[in-house]
């Protein structure tokens, strides 16, 4: 795995996931006691849990770095 951990996450903080070609910038707008994060989708304002986004697992370009 390359790039930042999950539990390096913060909220208000903008990031970008890559996993099986496909590529997802979202903020962080509230981490949830189950160790999962509500995300936006910075582009379609889309609200969803970032474990959707993983929940077929982890392909081998997973990757989450923060942008700027």
């Amino acid at each position: 795995m390359k790039g930042l951990a999950f539990d390096v996450l913060r909220v208000g903080k903008k990031y970008k996931l890559i996993n099986y070609d496909e590529v997802n910038e979202f903020v962080v707008e509230h981490i949830l006691a189950n160790g999962d994060f509500k995300v936006k989708n910075i582009h379609t304002l889309e609200h969803y849990l970032l474990k959707d986004l993983i929940k077929f697992g982890k392909g081998a370009d997973f990757e989450i770095r923060e942008l700027e």
